[in-house]
């Protein structure tokens, strides 16, 4: 009996110990620099929301943000790299519709559980989507490229940041859409994807408008130049391009959805840290001039609950599981 009550008490106060040890390294976090893993190639729209809000969230957790770059798998390898990480607040990942909707509804053996194995701390920001052309695409307007695609079938290719990421999914919405049939060209990545459609290596492409911004507003300068804008998924036009219409005006409601980017830590991630990290991603959002840089890139500001991000995930997990059924993509 009396061994009995020493064992307990160990383990009470073991218990204790374990408790007290994990409380007082969640109130000293962070207390050496943090890793942000960016599932996507550098120059792509994710990189770039990652690079604007990473310096910011640096000063108000009082530590430097490294950015790193881990791309493949249309974010399935970084995003794997994050969910497998030590859930101690030192690794956090960027979260996108790809890596948080389109793998685990389109692959069957991606190595993580976007709902059990990451936990959501904010969406930092939405951007809108495009469909951009090369100059030598004879086509001056949405109208005259729809009827280009109508006329020859399987002619022309389009360009993406990868198999079953954002700008793929995009893409086999519009030709569900207008019963259209282009040949995808995916990319490790919406920067180099926008390299060769600048280059006239593929004449179409479907982006995020961050990582196509530079080159829509070169052809602005010079149509003979960059890329030329045709449409652009939004809630209206955009002021930067007035007379660009929206999915939604040209009665393409599906293929209206706006991009988002968000983060996320490994599941198991201790509360008090989980919280930490929510309250400073939120403050550096919303800080004036990270919003303005964002808003620079044509990304608006965001900074959610954990709460909304994660009913935003299971909303547009459950559209592109859908989508994926019906167009027959499948990742092995």
């Amino acid at each position: 009996m009396f061994r009995k009550s020493i064992k307990l008490i160990a383990a009470a106060v073991a218990t204790t110990a374990t408790v007290f040890a994990g409380g007082a390294a969640a109130q000293a976090y962070p207390n050496k620099p943090i890793k942000l893993i960016v599932p996507f190639a550098p120059a792509g729209t994710t990189d770039i929301v990652a690079r604007i809000v990473a310096d910011q969230l640096g000063k108000e957790l009082g530590q430097s943000i490294i950015v790193e770059n881990r791309a493949g798998g249309g974010g399935s390898v970084g995003t794997n790299e994050v969910a497998k990480s030590a859930p101690d607040g030192y690794t956090i990942g960027m979260a996108t519709v790809s890596t948080m909707a389109v793998n685990p509804a389109t692959n069957p053996k991606i190595p993580y559980n976007n709902f059990t194995d990451l936990i959501p701390i904010t969406n930092l920001a939405s951007t809108p989507n495009v469909l951009t052309v090369n100059p030598k695409v004879p086509a001056k307007d949405f109208k005259e490229f729809l009827a280009l695609l109508k006329k020859e079938p399987g002619k022309y290719s389009f360009a993406s940041s990868g198999t079953a990421g954002i700008g793929h999914m995009m893409g086999e919405l519009f030709q569900a859409a207008t019963n259209t049939d282009m040949v995808h060209i995916p990319y490790k990545g919406a920067g180099p994807a926008v390299i060769d459609v600048v280059g006239g290596q593929v004449p179409v492409l479907f982006d995020n408008l961050p990582s196509s911004k530079g080159q829509i507003d070169a052809n602005m300068q010079d149509p003979t130049k960059g890329m030329r804008l045709l449409a652009v998924a939004a809630t209206k036009r955009l002021a930067a391009y007035p007379n660009v219409p929206t999915f939604a005006e040209l009665g393409l409601n599906d293929v209206n959805d706006p991009a988002w980017y968000g983060l996320v830590v490994p599941a198991k991630t201790p509360k008090e840290i989980v919280d930490r990290l929510t309250a400073a991603a939120i403050k550096a959002v919303n800080n004036p001039a990270v919003r303005e840089k964002l808003a620079q890139q044509g990304a608006d500001p965001i900074a959610n609950t954990q709460v909304q991000f994660t009913a935003q995930i299971k909303t547009e997990f459950d559209k592109m599981k859908s989508l994926a059924a019906k167009r027959n993509i499948k990742l092995d």
